[in-house]
């Protein structure tokens, strides 16, 4: 049977790119559109505190299901099973909008994000099955300018929604989308060639499961400065690091492994990987940290924390196009992010000494170069693995990707933030408290400093301490560089 075809022209352009770019969409923009509900949610639950579940609980069954859609679509087909994540995704919106308690909308929350992760990672494997090699560089420039789009429409549907139709519409914006997903998808050509057997591994899922939920919990907890999160936090690490021994031991004796260990032996793929980790460190912390930087220390309001940000958003969708179309054209993957990660290292040293000495929009326009640096990262990477991997385990590699990144993320912004109360800690031990309720509501908290010489002292405090923020994330920058050099395959 003959292999795949891998179409580039225009007409192939206008059947694949749409096809894969909405259910990506989707995934994305779930990841943020809540963002702006979350006060209506807690004000309409009353559980303030507990709010944050709606949020974490997303995140953690995204990642356990990226890398078990990924499997199911190697065995099953990719198309087949993108559809079926698309209606999980779907049903998960609309149990969140009919949801009576808090309890019932994180359950909700994590049936949606166990459809938002198989989109991902299934629509990451489309383009590696329906694209030719070098095409793939393209078309991770054009889904970054989609990860652009839904990181800045998030927060503003979500909001738009949220004020004049209620909390709830913003779960059920997918159902239409779905629908319209669902028949683009259908328009894919169908793969040909052999498929790998479905023998799923139940028990290795379980252990992967348990290890995801205790580490991502764990990473949590940390971020609360306190002696019983601090040993929550340790007995969760623990049982994670048990989980994760006794699955790798496990996943070498399976039948049929849930995770593609033989290609994660191979250097150009877990050193990407780890890449990925990195990345979605620097990214992700960045996103987190910056828009607490310009209101408690800036004073900006939250319009003009919108409008700063958007160097910041903006810059990761034009330099993945650009290393899109450089890689399409000279086949050379990790040159880019090779060059770009030092440069991004060197950057955020440079903000966390001279930033106080910078006006607010020459910082925005800083971390809108670094942001174009960083989008030389993940195209690099899909290509990169997408190559290595080879046409059976597509869909699970590209899941390892996206668990990479998740992981990445959670790790990323917990030591950052642990960075962050250590150094105030140690220049102010006093600033801990209101601190940790400027990260929990930036703008009342910044609101409740006043105008006078306290406002002054503790900005001044907060700006010296994000100096060791920059510090941390430079660190997890630096980290990525130096793997972007070791990865073997650097051409296709």
């Amino acid at each position: 049977m003959s292999p795949s075809p891998t179409p580039s022209s225009q007409a192939s352009f206008f059947t694949i790119f749409p096809s894969i770019m909405l259910p990506m969409f989707m995934a994305m923009i779930d990841q943020t559109i809540v963002a702006s509900a979350l006060p209506a949610i807690g004000a309409e639950f009353g559980r303030v505190e507990q709010i944050a579940w709606v949020v974490v609980y997303y995140l953690i069954a995204t990642a356990i299901s990226a890398p078990v859609s990924g499997r199911l679509g190697d065995a099953l087909g990719r198309r087949k099973m993108l559809v079926v994540a698309l209606f999980v995704s779907v049903l998960g919106g609309i149990c969140c909008a009919l949801a009576t308690s808090l309890e019932m909308l994180v359950a909700a929350r994590v049936l949606q994000g166990l459809g938002g992760g198989g989109l991902m990672a299934l629509s990451q494997a489309l383009i590696g099955q329906s694209v030719a090699p070098r095409e793939r560089a393209k078309y991770q420039g054009y889904i970054a300018s989609v990860a652009m789009s839904a990181s800045m429409m998030g927060p503003v549907v979500g909001g738009f929604l949220t004020e004049y139709a209620g909390w709830r519409w913003v779960f059920l914006l997918n159902l239409p989308l779905g629908l319209v997903a669902a028949w683009l998808v259908l328009r894919l050509p169908p793969r040909s060639g052999p498929r790998t057997p479905l023998q799923f591994d139940w028990i290795g899922l379980g252990l992967f499961s348990l290890f995801v939920w205790s580490l991502l919990a764990g990473l949590g907890q940390m971020k609360q400065p306190s002696a019983e999160g601090l040993r929550l936090a340790l007995l969760l690490g623990a049982l994670s690091l048990i989980s994760v021994c006794v699955l790798l031991w496990h996943e070498k004796r399976a039948s049929s492994p849930l995770l593609p260990l033989p290609s994660l032996r191979n250097p150009s793929i877990w050193r990407s990987d780890v890449l990925t980790m990195c990345h979605g460190a620097v990214v992700v912390s960045l996103i987190t940290f910056i828009p607490i930087y310009l209101r408690a220390v800036r004073g900006a309001s939250a319009a003009e924390i919108g409008l700063l940000m958007l160097p910041l958003t903006i810059g990761i969708g034009i330099g993945s196009m650009i290393t899109g179309q450089f890689v399409s054209r000279t086949g050379w993957t990790m040159f880019a992010p090779s060059v770009a990660l030092p440069v991004v290292t060197a950057l955020l040293v440079l903000l966390a000494f001279l930033a106080p000495a910078m006006d607010t929009l020459t910082v925005s326009l800083v971390l809108g170069l670094t942001s174009i640096c960083l989008g030389t990262v993940m195209g690099s990477v899909h290509v990169t693995v997408l190559s290595e991997a080879g046409s059976k385990v597509l869909g699970a590699v590209s899941g390892m990707i996206q668990l990479s990144r998740s992981l990445g993320a959670a790790v990323g912004t917990t030591l950052t933030a642990i960075g962050l109360f250590t150094a105030v800690a140690a220049l102010e031990p006093g600033m801990i408290g209101r601190l940790n309720a400027i990260m929990q509501n930036t703008d009342m908290a910044v609101e409740a400093l006043g105008g006078g010489q306290g406002a002054v002292q503790a900005r001044h405090i907060l700006s010296n301490a994000f100096t060791y923020v920059f510090l941390v994330i430079a660190a997890f920058s630096a980290g990525g560089a130096l793997l972007a050099w070791s990865v073997p395959r650097r051409k296709i």
